[in-house]
């Protein structure tokens, strides 16, 4: 690491792990490097393994049976409600699977090790005093940095720390704290469901500066985490979920990160915005200053700003964040690109466009001004396999939705286009409605193709062309109030570019003869004072339209 080698508990932990083994596993898990173990798996009537960070290791061919489970449980400490016992002073777990009767079937005794050094990659956010929510998969490292911020808290920087240990992980089995969190106090608690109080006693009787927090996974363990910002505590704690935007989305943990509420807009301010009436808004300062997303032990992302990180997700735009990553003992760190905004427009009616769908795979990035993230479609009265059958074959990026209430576009049957309860709904939402004829393949890739701005039959990179001209444009008759006249462009491109031009109210006329016949966008409005006789368009049955 930049400040010191990563130093692992020491081997004599691990010779504690291996003699609560039956005799005939002790001398299989001696002979593997001890620093490599993960865990090694007992399951009844299955040949025991050993769970190594790039393999697993098969221990013995001889099926695991009741009594070896029951030799292991002899020595362990009791198992709690949560199905967990430990080794006392050292950082092992054994975890049990029960099977209906309550009798265990099955055990993970997983290696505990506390490794200092860790924790560099982040050791200016810790010192900052901020608190910081540490997100990530199972078996990421999670568990390890908490410890270790503990310790670096506590020893390096001479704060009072309470650790809240609700399964022994951090601290370890037994009554007396292991060395890896330093001098941090530790808190047992009682039963998994009592953490929450646990957390407020912790501030309420002993006075800490910092308190550590393993797995907030329910809302009264999150709106404890908030009383404990609000009284001026650095907060330091983990949480299930591998991105910001998974625990954005988990309606338990949301509050987090300040809670997301729905927010219906007047008539006038959705028009000013140019976003549909109902959208999701951030409700609360969240609790967490920082986030840090694990992408693997020696690699994180880091939102600066959680605020600004959500309301940037909400507004469908790329989050970016600092990303940190420990090569060759030394931290690099880069920053994260984040999308630049896209034009004011209702976010139901802008969709990926064949340009970003082809973009992620031909040359590696959107373009920009596109809306970026996921368009959710909804099937009312037409056949969702079907859909989701057209929509592979397209390519958009789009899925299917189950519930009306959460689409950007609804595609229904032109004789339930009418519905009251459909037409209620997308006007409350603001999602757009697309009528077929018919319940076919063949009408639901003409109107996807429209909707997505899919030009089949032309090359990509014309599309994309088109697309980044018609937008430049866009802009610029939207912030100067001019006309601008586009390039010629054969009759799909300018038929993909009408309809875009149409999403943000503007008006668009075709000009010239082919092979120079072009589109001319005007402000809204500029063609009223033009006679229709000069108006230059194509009839409704034509490539193009009026938009």
């Amino acid at each position: 690491m930049t400040s010191r080698d990563a130093i692992a508990v020491p081997d004599d932990d691990f010779q504690l792990l291996m003699s609560v083994l039956p005799a005939a596993l002790k001398a299989a898990v001696r002979d593997l490097p001890p620093g490599e173990v993960l865990e090694v798996v007992m399951d009844l009537g299955r040949p025991p393994e050993a769970r190594l960070t790039s393999r697993v290791v098969r221990l013995s061919e001889t099926p695991i049976t009741r009594e070896d489970l029951a030799h292991v449980l002899a020595q362990v400490g009791t198992v709690s409600e949560d199905n967990r016992a430990g080794i006392e002073r050292t950082l092992h777990r054994v975890s049990a699977i029960r099977n209906r009767q309550g009798k265990v079937v099955g055990l993970t005794l997983r290696v505990g090790r506390a490794i200092y050094g860790t924790i560099d990659m982040l050791k200016d956010l810790i010192a900052s005093g901020l608190n910081i929510l540490l997100l990530g998969r199972p078996g990421v490292g999670k568990t390890t940095k908490l410890r270790e911020v503990a310790r670096v808290l506590a020893d390096d920087l001479g704060k009072r720390v309470m650790v809240v240990d609700t399964s022994n992980e951090i601290g370890g089995d037994g009554d007396i704290p292991h060395p890896g969190i330093g001098g941090a106090r530790r808190m047992q608690v009682s039963r998994p469901d009592r953490q929450h109080d646990v957390m407020i006693e912790a501030v309420e009787n002993h006075m800490p500066e910092a308190i550590i927090v393993d797995e907030i996974g329910t809302s009264a363990e999150a709106s404890a985490a908030r009383t404990i910002a609000e009284r001026g505590v650095q907060l330091v704690a983990t949480a299930h979920g591998n991105t910001l935007e998974n625990l954005v989305l988990n309606p338990t943990l949301s509050d987090l990160v300040g809670g997301v509420h729905t927010v219906t807009l007047s008539d006038e301010e959705a028009r000013r915005r140019r976003t549909q009436k109902t959208i999701n808004e951030r409700r609360a300062p969240p609790t967490f200053d920082v986030v840090v997303e694990m992408v693997s032990r020696d690699e994180v992302l880091v939102h600066r700003d959680t605020a600004q990180s959500v309301d940037r997700l909400l507004a469908g735009e790329n989050v970016g964040g600092e990303r940190r990553q420990l090569v060759e003992g030394e931290v690099e760190v880069k920053e994260e690109p984040q999308s630049v905004a896209p034009l004011p427009v209702r976010s139901s009616e802008l969709p990926a466009t064949a340009a970003s769908r082809a973009a992620p795979r031909r040359s590696g990035g959107a373009q920009p001004g596109l809306r970026q993230g996921t368009t959710r479609v909804y099937a009312h009265a037409a056949s969702r396999d079907l859909l989701e059958r057209v929509l592979r074959d397209l390519g958009p990026d789009a899925r299917v939705v189950g519930r009306l209430e959460n689409a950007d576009v609804i595609l229904t049957l032109r004789s339930r286009a009418n519905d009251p309860k459909l037409r209620k709904i997308s006007e409350k939402t603001g999602a757009r409605v697309l009528a077929i004829k018919r319940n076919s393949s063949s009408e639901m890739r003409r109107v996807l193709r429209d909707v997505f701005l899919i030009a089949e039959g032309v090359d990509e990179e014309q599309v994309r062309e088109a697309v980044a001209e018609a937008e430049h444009a866009i802009q610029r008759v939207l912030s100067e109030s001019v006309v601008v006249p586009l390039a010629p462009r054969p009759p799909r491109l300018r038929k993909l570019q009408h309809r875009l031009v149409s999403r943000y109210h503007l008006e668009t006329v075709s000009h010239g003869s082919e092979p120079q016949r072009h589109l001319i966008i005007y402000p809204l409005g500029a063609l009223v004072d033009i006679p229709r006789d000069q108006q230059d368009m194509e009839g409704e049955e034509g490539v193009e339209g009026m938009a």
